[in-house]
């Protein structure tokens, strides 16, 4: 494998790393969402504090995901789809299927859940649904427009709002700090397995841990010299997001769990939560929750318009290029910032944005309900397996594949994951 001048890069210097720190805080935002709120203040409304172990272990098992996914793109100079074509075409087949039947009920889920703090912040204004077409256009427009180091720029602002409105509430509702650290002992009560399933496996990223890698690359980091910052900079990233969540299972907690308060399914559990926070502590605590209830959500939409755009057009450019090899990958060099300006990458930002708006104002069809939870289902074991698969064998350079800790934290997220596919799948309204 030749290696370019880019690609030769050395990382900056000790001193200067905590400032490079922003691909891995980039997926941690987009992957934290109104639903993920919303599943975790549920689970401490359920069950107080003796689920905090589990929002810890998720944080780690999305850490050891990222890192290996980096580590591919580093070590190999190849992106994670080059590799996933590599284990066979059955996975080009998966893949373009998934990603254009998610991308569709993701667009409108994403545009609901960005419009809803705003239509409660502004109600004289306009309709939830205009407010989620002017979330899309501005998605829309800010990504076509803007590269990465924009779009790492408004993301850090946007998880650092979040960061701050959920942490500062948490500390006002006075945590409990003994039973807090109590639940740091693992502990399954009555009733609690599927939302410790989904605790550890639902909170901190979806398909956007694959692009994780992309980011990397987009940020200017190539070749294995830069593994060590991308760990650093995923371990930051992680630790933050499992601060967040810890700090969501005690609003729960405190709020919900004491006082036997019951959210509404759906992001629109947020907007019942704005209302307790508004009735304890008035009512600008509760526009304040609005305000980082919309970062979460925005902050998801941004990055999956860019991080799930980006990998639509890897995965088009990688079929253009023909078959030929797939181990050998491909000789295509992409500079930073083509790719964001290719046609692929564009026409699925479009495909994100207009098509979508049409859920805002029908009821999804029950059968794109059904196929999107069975890809949907399947996506993160399919990750988690092909990661060991790839890292495994010589398809990645000997001194960067797996070893015996992140075999062992890849093959948890795998078992895990298929576990949570069978539940999504069996409770799926056939």
């Amino acid at each position: 494998m030749t290696t370019t001048r880019e690609e030769a890069q050395p990382q900056p210097p000790v001193r200067r790393r905590w400032r490079s720190i922003g691909p891995g805080i980039v997926v941690a935002a987009t992957g934290v969402g109104a639903g993920d709120l919303v599943a975790t203040t549920v689970a401490g409304s359920r069950f107080g504090y003796t689920l905090v172990w589990a929002a810890v272990v998720g944080c780690l098992i999305k850490i050891s995901l990222a890192e290996a996914t980096g580590r591919w793109h580093l070590a190999t100079g190849r992106t994670i789809f080059d590799g996933w074509r590599s284990l066979g075409r059955w996975t080009v087949w998966y893949f373009g299927i998934y990603i254009v039947v998610w991308g569709f009920v993701y667009g409108g889920t994403a545009m609901t859940a960005s419009a809803l703090p705003l239509a409660s912040l502004f109600p004289d204004t306009f309709a939830l649904s205009t407010w989620g077409i002017l979330c899309g256009l501005i998605g829309l427009v800010f990504v076509w427009l803007n590269r990465y180091a924009v779009i790492e720029k408004i993301m850090m602002v946007l998880i650092g709002v979040m960061f701050v409105v959920v942490v500062g509430i948490a500390v006002r509702v006075a945590p409990d700090t003994g039973a807090l650290i109590a639940g740091m002992a693992p502990t399954l009560p009555d009733g609690s397995m599927v939302y410790t399933l989904g605790l550890i496996g639902g909170v901190g990223g979806t398909i956007t841990l694959a692009a994780y890698g992309y980011w990397v690359n987009a940020k200017g980091w190539n070749g294995p010299g830069w593994i060590a910052m991308m760990r650093l900079d995923n371990r930051v990233a992680y630790l933050t997001t499992g601060i967040f969540v810890v700090a969501m299972l005690i609003i729960g907690a405190e709020l919900l769990h004491a006082t036997d308060v019951a959210l509404t399914s759906g992001d629109r559990g947020l907007l019942d939560l704005g209302n307790v926070l508004e009735d304890r502590f008035g009512a600008a605590t509760s526009t304040i929750f609005l305000i980082g209830f919309f970062a979460a959500s925005f902050s998801s939409l941004i990055g999956v318009w860019h991080g799930v755009s980006l990998l639509f057009a890897d995965f088009v450019a990688r079929q253009r290029a023909g078959d030929g090899d797939p181990e050998a990958g491909t000789t295509e060099k992409v500079t930073r910032g083509e790719r964001e300006r290719s046609l692929p990458f564009r026409a699925y930002l479009l495909w994100l944005t207009f098509p979508p708006m049409g859920l805002l104002f029908l009821d999804r069809p029950i059968q794109l309900i059904l196929a999107y939870g069975v890809l949907g289902a399947f996506f993160m074991p399919f990750l988690a397996i092909t990661l060991l698969w790839m890292l495994n064998t010589d398809r990645a350079p000997r001194e960067w594949r797996n070893g015996p800790l992140s075999n062992a934290m890849l093959a948890l997220s795998a078992l895990l994951f298929v576990v949570l596919c069978v539940h999504e799948v069996v409770e799926l309204p056939w």
